[in-house]
């Protein structure tokens, strides 16, 4: 579930905590949450590793080391602790990184679907995402262009991570209801001013929901590094509000199956024009 927003606000915490730490051990509990999947060299490699830096690129979390990258996919329930010692309750630590602080990494993975990765080159993992659309060099111009380009339906394509990093699909819902453009739009019809609305649309709401640090949806599987949960859920807007009231018209908010996902969105303030 973890997006931009909930990733961000990882990296800032770990940024906090992490930057000059050493890992002074590995534990390596559910050895498929480690690629390559060889744990036992993964511990080896990282043990005795000084953290320089941690950033993100889409949805991945980057910690830089004095010898190498470790990559961290969060996926559907990975969350990222960092605490006193030995986790109190472990039952979903999947890799442990205790610190010469006295203090531990923990990754946690109730679905074990997160991957972490041991790379000498980012980039080998990186280079084929999409551009990041709190980028500075992200416009309105540049996405016009890339849309022409594309006749799939736009939500999907929001959600496609060689298209645009980050978004997944509560954002992409939010985005989409900000901009007034329906998910099953197709991507080359939309106008000028609604290229304009969208690409606004995307970074207000990244940029509110980083400033609210995510989004924690009732199953509470995403939590900060000092397990806080985020507090954008109640903002939201259309994600998750099925039958209820449009904030902006009042029409019932609708639910519908893109691509196998669910989405949200209001038919009154999101119409989707005839023969597009």
């Amino acid at each position: 579930m973890p997006e931009l927003p909930e990733v961000e606000t990882v990296v800032q915490g770990l940024h906090k905590s992490l930057i000059g730490r050493i890992i002074v051990g590995v534990q390596v509990r559910w050895p498929r949450s480690v690629i390559p999947p060889d744990p036992d060299a993964f511990a080896r490699r990282l043990a005795g590793q000084t953290i320089a830096d941690v950033g993100r690129r889409g949805k991945w979390v980057i910690i830089t080391l004095s010898g190498g990258t470790l990559l961290i996919h969060l996926r559907m329930t990975g969350r990222l602790i960092v605490g006193p010692g030995e986790p109190a309750d472990d039952r979903h630590v999947r890799v442990l990184f205790p610190l010469d602080d006295g203090q531990s990494l923990c990754f946690y993975d109730q679905r074990k679907f997160g991957r972490l990765r041991l790379v000498d080159d980012p980039a080998e993992v990186l280079n084929d995402l999409g551009p990041e659309p709190l980028a500075d060099d992200f416009t309105a111009a540049q996405l016009g262009e890339m849309l022409t380009r594309r006749r799939g339906r736009i939500k999907p394509l929001l959600l496609n991570q060689h298209f645009l990093a980050g978004l997944g699909n509560i954002y992409s819902d939010e985005s989409l209801w900000r901009a007034g453009i329906h998910p099953l739009r197709r991507a080359n019809t939309l106008t000028p001013a609604q290229v304009q609305r969208l690409h606004r649309a995307i970074r207000d709401v990244l940029r509110a929901a980083i400033a609210d640090g995510g989004t924690t949806l009732p199953d509470a599987t995403y939590q900060r590094t000092d397990g806080q949960p985020g507090e954008f859920g109640k903002r939201l807007a259309v994600y998750g509000r099925a039958g209820q009231p449009c904030l902006r018209c009042g029409t019932a908010i609708e639910r519908i199956r893109v691509s196998q996902r669910g989405t949200h969105f209001c038919p009154r303030c999101q119409p989707l024009p005839e023969a597009i």
